[in-house]
């Protein structure tokens, strides 16, 4: 028997993977094996025996060399790239502005790796041909397993697009306008989240930086179902009787019909949601289905018609499973355009999605042919295929090996369910079992053996329960709804609505805790609270079992372990679906209940505890005669010579052809040349002098002065560093300072300070110049949180008992009149730290009897990072403190537990 792991868990969901899984002896067993998964798919090997099968891995050289180059690319600091893609990819990685909502490493690779499709040096991209699917324009496909977060990757891809087409309208690379094509209802609901650009959704998991907001706002986004895409010709037309003699539409109506406001548009962008949906033509190897047949044609004729009229950029395509259906993987229905890979098996480890448990072993009498347990795959059974495969009667009692397998797990779900309900906050909605059955008649039967309560586990057989859903049952309800066309798209919604809401508290379907499905739990059904899966059909293929368990995979909790940095094991159990190759684990606890969630949000009767605070974009220095370069302040600074560009090549163009023959070089070779020290000088002080002309008091050949020398002097003091160290001498280093001239300067100027006197007074940003408690928007959260008395927020959220006890301190001190933890409030302090700017936000606010107002930091060793953000801390309370206008401010750092006595004591 395979020697299974506790977890499967082996790395952060933030950081690219550093290890994985492999099976070794046979696969019986499963061992660490460093480095990352190669991007490839495992599939069934024809020479291995039966019981011996571990699968066959089938790489995918182009993914993999792609995979290195962006790596590699990454670590340069992505050269190349236009000024508003540097501060989109510089905003998705930062640390400070990504704590609450920190993007998957799967979901910033995905991003990037188009990106340097798009933007990297042509030399990058040396030997890198992505095959065409056929078509006329190019089609990109990344590869996202199920609950990897495919929809917030679509965001990025659009903030991308859009902010650099509005910054660079002449630009041919990108385009403000984007048409998103779904395989189904349920998804495109589900994506109409992405409209407006730049709206709630851009805004909740932070993919815009407020710079950019104005920009994204001009784009435009276009969300349809591929059947909007459908077009008939006149030749088509003709062919039919009885049609309308009007012939087809014309290509302007059929493209305001399609594309609405965006139908005078050129150079569309496309993107495709699981797009294994659309392809050209199915490979021999295939047995294609006449309707999936259907919507891949109709799905990419559509694209093609738009590519003739108005022209198509790139199309983006996103699947978990971009092949063919029905096609042999290994051999020739694989998308031949994949770009990224995070596969299953990298979402398992990487704890993205559920762990499924699946059957090892059971005490009937093994698979003669397999040597598999009979719960491994039921329908194969020699006892159940036949008998599933007729037109049998709801009434008609199901085989054996059916109810006993329906017996076993819903024992289980029992189990879950108990479990679910005990402790303080029994979990708000039921366990979840789904099962997906072959045909309407199987579904029939099911539901008719829970209702007849055939199987002795009574709660999953309560009527209210459980739902059916095939599309026997959405004429039912098309049916009871009576006559009128309307009324019967409502009762189909409703019955979808509930199929939509299942694990959702308050919504139609919290109730539901037993799905019975045939081929109606598609793309888009996204339920977190499944933790049962029976599979009743024929599993001909690893992507159909991949489809299948995608359904119960996705997590009720996103809370990091403090431990581990990673994520907490969730479990589906599944019975009868063969996966094989997906590594599995066994365990004898039952799948955890989601953690309670608790909605944090500004209380309306706590409103004597609201807080406000003036919203500072920047600190101005007000200078008096004498400036010196403060030390401390002066770190020493790197710059990397791969984030300047030093070299372009051009060629002349007409018709949007350029001239290969006749290219000509861009290059910064005569400006090295004349580089001198004292020009370095001059540029950076030139600079720091306008920075610091609107607060100086003296004459301005004095300032100018100063600057200089304070300039001259850092430089010459070989603080200043490049890397590589090729170019950290003489006339190549000049250059990259020069170019990088404005971190050079923001360097400097925050570490110049008068001699005599300073003033620091605050610039507030103008749209939103105070932001108080009230403004919070309500958020979920299933870490542990409290009432607080004295907080206008209703819970406070602990992320540490440090916290924990320094907020019940706060809470029950009588020097302290009002507090709140700065945990989705907005309060931001900006600083500087090695040349870049910063964001970071202090652990809590407070007003202090007698109306001085605290802003508290809980911290314990420091780096030098946070050296930086306790100097920029105490910049922001002496300029509000000069400002006058928001009372008296100060601040202070918490470094030790218990400490917050004396220091609220101090004041």
């Amino acid at each position: 028997m395979p020697d299974k792991p506790k977890s499967l868990i082996i790395c952060s969901p933030y950081r690219e993977p550093g290890s994985h899984w492999r099976a070794v002896e046979g696969g019986k067993k499963l061992e660490i094996t460093q480095g990352r998964r190669e991007a490839g798919y495992t599939v069934a090997d024809p020479k291995a025996k039966p019981h011996q099968d571990i699968g066959r891995f089938v790489p995918l050289p182009m993914v993999n060399q792609i995979r290195a180059r962006v790596g590699k690319w990454r670590g340069d600091n992505y050269p190349g790239v236009t000024g508003v893609t540097k501060t989109l990819l510089e905003h998705w990685h930062d640390k400070d502005q990504r704590r609450d909502y920190p993007f998957f490493f799967c979901q910033t690779e995905a991003i990037e790796t188009l990106i340097w499709l798009v933007e990297a040096p042509d030399s990058d991209k040396a030997g890198i041909d992505i095959p065409s699917d056929g078509g006329d324009f190019r089609r990109l496909c990344c590869k996202l397993a199920t609950g990897t977060g495919k929809t917030v990757v679509m965001a990025m891809l659009a903030a991308w697009q859009i902010a650099n087409k509005a910054a660079n309208p002449r630009d041919n690379r990108f385009s403000k306008n984007i048409l998103v094509v779904a395989p189904g209802l349920t998804v495109r609901d589900r994506l109409q989240v992405l409209h407006p650009p730049g709206g709630k959704f851009y805004e909740e998991f932070g993919v815009l930086p407020h710079s950019l907001a104005d920009k994204m706002r001009q784009g435009k986004i276009n969300i349809l179902n591929w059947h909007a895409l459908a077009w008939e010709s006149d030749e088509k037309i003709k062919q039919k009787k009885g049609v309308d003699k009007r012939g087809a539409k014309s290509d302007e109506a059929w493209l305001q019909s399609v594309l609405g406001e965006m139908a005078p548009e050129r150079n569309i962008i496309v993107i495709n949601d699981e797009a294994h949906h659309a392809w050209r033509k199915p490979p021999e190897t295939a047995r294609v289905k006449k309707d999936e047949q259907e919507q891949a044609t109709k799905w990419l004729e559509g694209l093609d018609r738009i590519h003739r009229a108005r022209g198509v950029l790139d199309c983006f395509d996103f699947s978990a499973t971009p092949f063919v259906p029905g096609a042999n993987i290994a051999e020739d229905g694989l998308f031949d355009w994949i770009v990224s890979d995070f596969g299953l098996n990298d979402a398992v480890e990487s704890g993205l999605v559920k762990t499924p448990r699946i059957v090892v072993r059971d005490d009937a009498v093994p698979d003669a042919k397999t040597y598999k347990p009979r719960l491994y795959h039921i329908y194969n059974d020699a006892d159940v295929k036949d008998d599933l495969n007729r037109k049998a009667q709801a009434a008609e009692p199901l085989p054996v090996l059916v109810t006993a397998a329906y017996t076993l797990l819903g024992k289980d779900w029992q189990k879950t369910k108990d479990e679910w309900q005990k402790g303080k906050t029994p979990a708000p909605t039921p366990p979840v079992m789904i099962s997906v059955v072959n045909r309407i008649e199987t579904a029939e039967r099911v539901k008719f053996m829970f209702d007849k309560k055939h199987i002795p586990v009574g709660a999953l057989c309560e009527s209210e329960g459980i739902l059916r859903i095939d599309t026997k049952e959405l004429k039912k309800a098309e049916t009871a709804a009576g006559a009128g066309t309307a009324n019967k798209r409502e009762a189909a919604e409703k019955l979808r609505g509930k199929l939509n809401t299942v694990g959702q508290q308050g919504e139609d379907g919290e109730k539901i805790q037993n799905v019975i499905s045939v081929e109606m739990l598609s793309e888009g059904w996204d339920a977190r609270t499944v933790t049962h899966i029976m599979g009743l059909r024929a599993f001909s293929s690893q992507l159909l079992c991949e489809q299948v368990i995608g359904r119960g995979l996705r997590r009720a909790s996103y809370e990091v372990s403090e431990d581990t940095g990673m994520f907490e094991p969730e479990y589906v159990n599944v019975f009868g679906v063969p996966f094989s190759f997906l590594p599995h684990a066994e365990s004898e606890s039952s799948p955890p209940p989601p953690p309670p969630k608790q909605t944090i949000m500004p209380d309306a009767e706590k409103t004597a505890f609201a807080l406000q605070w003036p919203n500072i974009v920047r600190i101005q220095r007000e200078l008096s005669s004498e400036l010196t370069l403060n030390a401390e302040k002066a770190e020493p600074l790197t710059l990397h010579a791969a984030d300047t560009p030093q070299l372009a090549e051009i060629a002349p163009t007409v018709g949007g052809a350029p001239d290969i023959s006749n290219i000509n070089n861009i290059d910064l070779e005569d400006l090295r040349r004349d580089m001198r020290r004292q020009k370095v000088v001059f540029r950076a002080a030139a600079d720091i002098w306008h920075n610091m002309k609107p607060g100086w008091h003296g004459s301005p050949e004095t300032l100018i002065a100063q600057i200089i020398r304070i300039v001259d002097c850092f430089i010459a003091s070989g603080k200043i560093t490049v890397s590589p160290g090729l170019f950290n001498k003489g006339k190549d280093k000049l250059l990259v300072i020069m170019l990088n001239m404005p971190k050079v300067v923001r360097h400097i100027w925050g570490a110049i300070e008068s001699k005599n006197t300073e003033t620091l007074q605050p610039v507030f940003d103008e749209a939103r110049p105070v932001r108080a408690t009230g403004d919070m928007r309500p958020w979920r959260t299933g870490k542990p949180c409290e009432f607080a008395r004295k907080s206008h927020i209703n819970l406070c959220v602990y992320d540490s008992a440090w916290e924990a006890s320094e907020a019940h301190e706060l809470d029950r001190n009588k020097n302290v009149e009002a507090w709140a933890k700065n945990d989705h409030l907005g309060f931001e302090i900006v600083y500087i730290h090695g040349g870049a700017v910063h964001k970071y936000r202090p652990d809590f606010i407070a007003r202090l009897r007698g109306g001085e107002m605290l802003a508290l930091e809980v911290k314990g060793r420091e780096t030098e990072q946070d050296k930086a953000k306790r100097r920029a801390l105490q910049d922001w309370t002496n300029a509000v403190n000069n400002h006058g206008g928001f009372g008296a401010w100060s601040s202070a750092v918490s470094k030790t537990p218990g400490d917050i006595k004396d220091i609220i004591a101090a004041r």
